[in-house]
């Protein structure tokens, strides 16, 4: 007796069943972004207001664009940027050097170096920067001559008339500096704090000094977190320097305009003028704080850079050629 044949049987059902493998692919999902009137709502509100302003700004007679032309590009304004930009650096190279030392020895076990250190940053935190600029400009008449030698009545080595330095620029760099270097201190500190305790354990298990510990293993990691507000300070040095007038220097890029702008009787288009000074360089200082932030961050993600993705590739092909 002959078995019925199981395709004969099922009629043919066997075909069309899942177990065939006649199944269908499911539809793709199609992905519909969100739709938000707000933003766009905004933002034509935004641009309207915008326009607006700049249609106002451009016929008001009262910013004498003419003459904001005429001067943008004067030589007295460019030299006013370039003494705006020494002063700004020169003064930033005091205060973050300084500003370490201060946050070193905050965080010194020696009682001394701490209370140094709270003194310095209590008076120069606590005290306006202009009027810490106007006692340097008075420094050659409180101090006229600096004696170095041997106190009461010893021998003097040597000495100095201040009186005959006339040297504002000197003066504006280091009461700049000083006072920066009050809140670099600050921010080198709390970088410091933010290196775990057992960096610094290890490094004390390898033989490594207090002082080696710090220059080697804590500042370099503390990096990451200093270099942000270093870079808002810096920005903020640069617009600080319009203070200097109280020393008084007026060779920096403020001190320009505004002697420009006493001669014409027209200080509008000027303080424009050194405004617009301000943000080229901010500009640029910006834009090196970015790569300079970007540098000290590196590891601290889990995104890959451009560079790593390519060594990454180049590693998986070579693999790939090994292994064939």
């Amino acid at each position: 007796m002959n078995s019925p044949d199981p395709e004969k049987s099922t009629g043919g059902a066997a075909d069309s069943s899942p177990a065939a493998g006649s199944l269908t692919e499911p539809a793709p999902i199609k992905a519909v972004p969100l739709r938000r009137p707000g933003r766009w709502l905004a933002a034509v509100v935004l641009a309207i207001l915008l326009a607006l302003f700049l249609y106002g700004a451009a016929t008001n007679d009262g910013y004498q664009w003419k003459t904001y032309w005429d001067y943008l590009f004067d030589v007295r304004i460019f030299d006013g940027a370039v003494v705006t930009l020494e002063l700004t650096i020169l003064a930033m190279i005091i205060g973050v050097a300084l500003g370490v030392a201060l946050a070193v020895m905050r965080l010194s076990p020696n009682p001394v170096l701490r209370s140094v250190s709270w003194g310095y940053l209590w008076i120069f935190r606590g005290t306006p920067v202009y009027v810490q600029l106007l006692f340097w400009g008075l420094f050659p008449s409180l101090y006229k001559v600096i004696e170095l030698g041997i106190p009461f009545g010893g021998p003097h080595f040597t000495h100095w008339d201040v009186q005959q330095w006339q040297a504002p620029f000197l003066f504006a760099m280091i009461g700049l500096g000083l006072n920066e270097s009050a809140y670099m201190a600050e921010i080198v500190r709390a970088g410091i704090n933010s290196v775990g305790e057992g960096q610094r354990e290890a490094s004390v298990a390898l033989g490594m000094s207090w002082t080696q510990t710090m220059w080697r293993t804590v500042l370099p990691q503390a990096m990451r977190v200093i270099i942000p507000p270093t870079g808002n300070e810096l920005i903020s040095m640069l617009k600080t320097t319009s203070l200097v007038t109280a020393i008084p220097l007026t060779i920096d890029l403020y001190g320009r305009a505004h002697d420009i702008a006493a001669v014409n009787f027209k200080p509008v288009p000027l303080l424009l003028v050194a405004a617009t000074w301000y943000l080229i360089i901010t500009s640029v200082l910006m834009v090196g704080q970015y790569y300079l932030e970007r540098y000290y961050s590196r590891g601290s993600s889990r995104e890959l850079t451009a560079r790593q993705r390519r060594a990454l590739v180049e590693t998986s092909a070579n693999i790939g050629d090994m292994g064939k």
